[in-house]
C-alpha cells in the first residue's frame, strides 16, 4: 500500500489530486475526575455510526473494528459483508493487513536485539554478506537501524515494483532483494526518510539469517502464538480455511470483488500478513502494556518504547508530518500524541493507532482499496483515532477523491465526443468551403489547441511503459485501463486528426476552376 513520494509525478498524471472508545455496556467510563474533564464521553453506538457513515460514503463492502483500553478489549464489531452475498464480517474474520506488517517485522528484529543476536547499528552486510546496491561504498554503510527507520536511501519504487512479482517459491524474498544490486539510492545513507518496502523485506531476511527460521515460522512462534492470535497467518490458504474476507478493488470508485488474487511472497515481511481485528487487539494490548499480554512477555518495556520513539522526520510536499521509526509513524492526531500506521494492498486497507498516554488503541480493517483512495481511507482512521482521544473529528476534507475517480470516466466520453465533433466539422468544410477558417487563427484553434488535451492524455501512458506498470495495474486498475486504452488512442488520434484537418484546410474548394496547360484558341503560340 504507499502511497510513497518518489512517483508524485505519476500520481499527478493520474489526476492531480485521508475513535473512539466504548465499554461493552455502551459508554466510555473514565477513571478519575481529571480524565472525565479532559475527554468527552462517547458511546459505542456513536463509534459504530461513524464507521457505518464512512463505509457508506466510500463504498466499503466490509470492515472489522476493535478498540482496546489498558489490558482489555472494550469494543469489537463487524460491519457489512465478508464476501458478496455471503456472511457478515465479524471480529474474527481475517483480512490482509498490508503495511501493518512492518510493525511485526520491527518487533521481531527488536526481539533479536534484546536476545543479543542483532546489533541495530551493525551493517546489514554482517547478516546478509551478499547485500548490495549500485554503490558499493553505500552498501557497506547501510545498517539495520537505517532499514528500521527507512533512512537507508532505498527508493520507494524499489519496494513497489516487486508487489507485482508473484514468485511464491522458496527464497522469493532473497531473489528479489538481490536485484537491489542495480538500484541507485535516492539519498545518502542515513540522511533522509523515504518509505520503501525494500527496507523491511531486507529485515525479514536478517530475521531468517539470525534466527535460523523462516520469517513465517518466526512470526508464528514468537509473536502470533504468545499473543493468542489464532486467526493470524502468513498463508493465504490457511486464511481461506478461517473465512478470509474477499477483497475489492475500486474501479472508478465502485468496489469490484477480487477472488484469489495471488500474494507477492517476496514482499511478505513488508506487507502481506493476515489477521483479524480481534487478534490485532491482542497485539495492541501488548504494545500498550510494555510488551505484556496475559502471561506472555514478547518484548521489554524499553524495547516497546524504542519501537515507538520516532527517529526520522516525515516530510510530505515540504510539510512536516511527524516522525517515522521502526514500523510506526509518530505525532499528534486529534490533539493527542499518537503512534499509527496504515496498510494498503490492492484489495484491502487497514489502519491502527495507539494513544500511549491514554493507553488506548484502535484497529480498523477493510476489504476494499485503491491507491488513489488511500488518503481518503486514512482520513477515516484519523477521524476514528480523534474520537478515541475524546474529541470530534475534523470535517472530511478529501471527499472529492471518489469524484475524481468517477471523473476518469469522462476521458473516454470526451474522446468520443471529440471524434464526433471533428468528423462533423470536416464534413461541413467539404460541403461549404466558405465555412473553412482562414488566416493564422486556423492553426491555433483547429490544429494546435486540440493537440493539448490529446497530448496530456497520451502522457498517462508513461507509467504503463516503465518498470512500475505492474504496480499501477494492481493498485489503480481503472487508471491503468484509461492510460493504456485512452492514452494510446489519444496519441494515434492526435496524428490522424492533425493530418485530416490540415488536408481539409489546404485542399482547394470543389467549385474553384482548375488551370489547364492547353492553350486557348486564338492565343499566340
Amino acid at each position: 500500500m504507499q502511497v510513497k513520494r518518489s512517483l508524485t509525478r505519476s500520481l499527478l498524471l493520474c489526476v492531480a489530486l485521508i475513535v473512539t472508545l466504548g465499554l461493552l455496556n455502551g459508554a466510555v467510563v473514565m477513571k478519575t475526575d481529571a480524565e472525565t474533564a479532559a475527554y468527552h464521553e462517547v458511546s459505542t453506538s456513536e463509534i459504530d455510526a461513524y464507521v457505518r457513515r464512512q463505509m457508506d460514503r466510500l463504498g466499503v463492502p466490509g470492515a472489522s473494528l476493535a478498540i482496546v483500553e489498558g489490558d482489555e478489549i472494550v469494543h469489537m464489531r463487524g460491519f457489512g459483508r465478508a464476501r458478496p452475498g455471503g456472511e457478515a464480517v465479524s471480529p474474527q474474520t481475517p483480512f490482509l493487513i498490508g503495511s501493518l506488517t512492518k510493525s511485526f517485522t520491527a518487533l521481531a528484529v527488536m526481539q533479536l536485539v534484546e536476545a543479543g543476536e542483532v546489533d541495530m547499528d551493525a551493517p546489514v552486510q554482517r547478516y546478509l554478506p551478499w547485500f548490495r546496491v549500485a554503490d558499493p561504498e553505500a552498501s557497506a554503510r547501510i545498517t539495520v537501524r537505517h532499514l528500521l527507520n527507512q533512512t537507508s536511501g532505498l527508493p520507494t519504487a524499489s519496494g513497489w515494483i516487486p508487489l507485482a512479482d508473484f514468485d511464491d517459491g522458496p527464497g522469493a524474498v532473497e531473489r528479489q532483494a538481490r536485484q537491489l544490486s542495480e538500484v541507485s539510492l535516492s539519498h545518502p545513507v542515513g540522511s533522509a526518510f523515504e518509505y520503501s518496502n525494500s527496507n523491511y523485506n531486507l529485515l525479514g531476511l536478517v530475521i531468517e539469517a539470525v534466527s535460523g527460521e523462516s520469517y513465517a515460522d518466526y512470526v508464528q512462534s514468537h509473536i502470533f502464538a504468545p499473543l493468542d492470535m489464532g486467526r493470524s497467518t502468513t498463508s493465504q490458504a490457511v486464511a481461506k480455511e478461517n473465512g478470509l474476507a474477499v477483497g475489492h478493488r475500486y474501479w472508478f470508485w465502485f468496489p469490484v470483488a477480487v477472488h484469489d488474487l495471488p500474494m507477492p511472497r517476496g514482499s511478505l515481511p513488508s506487507g502481506q500478513l493476515i489477521s483479524s481485528s480481534e487478534d490485532m487487539a491482542h497485539y495492541l494490548i501488548a504494545l500498550l502494556n510494555e510488551g505484556r499480554y496475559g502471561d506472555a512477555q514478547i518484548l521489554s518495556g524499553a524495547g516497546i518504547a524504542e519501537l515507538h520513539r520516532g527517529a526520522a522526520e516525515h516530510v510530505a510536499m515540504g510539510i512536516s508530518m511527524g516522525t517515522y521509526g521502526m514500523g510506526w509513524y509518530t505525532g499528534e492526531i486529534g490533539g493527542t500524541k499518537a503512534v499509527w500506521h496504515t496498510g494498503t494492498v490492492p484489495e484491502f486497507s487497514s489502519y491502527m493507532a495507539l494513544l500511549p498516554e491514554q493507553k488506548r488503541g484502535v484497529v480498523l480493517l477493510m476489504n476494499a482499496d485503491h491507491f488513489m483512495m488511500e488518503p481518503a481511507l486514512t482520513e477515516v482512521g484519523d477521524g476514528l483515532t480523534t474520537l478515541l482521544a475524546g474529541r470530534q473529528p475534523a470535517p472530511i476534507r478529501l471527499g472529492f477523491i471518489p469524484w475524481v475517480m468517477r471523473g476518469l470516466l469522462l476521458i473516454p466520453l470526451l474522446q468520443i465526443a471529440g471524434v464526433v465533433l471533428t468528423v462533423r466539422r470536416l464534413r461541413r468544410w467539404r460541403r461549404d468551403p466558405m465555412s473553412r477558417p482562414s488566416g493564422m487563427g486556423k492553426w491555433g484553434r483547429h490544429v494546435l489547441l486540440p493537440l493539448i488535451p490529446n497530448l496530456l492524455v497520451t502522457l498517462t501512458l508513461l507509467p504503463m511503459l516503465g518498470a512500475m506498470r505492474g504496480f499501477w495495474r494492481l493498485f489503480t486498475p481503472d487508471f491503468s485501463w484509461i492510460a493504456t486504452v485512452c492514452g494510446t488512442f489519444a496519441g494515434l488520434w492526435s496524428l490522424l486528426r492533425t493530418g485530416l484537418v490540415l488536408r481539409a484546410l489546404e485542399e482547394p474548394p470543389a467549385s474553384e476552376p482548375v488551370s489547364s496547360d492547353v492553350d486557348s484558341p486564338g492565343q499566340p503560340g
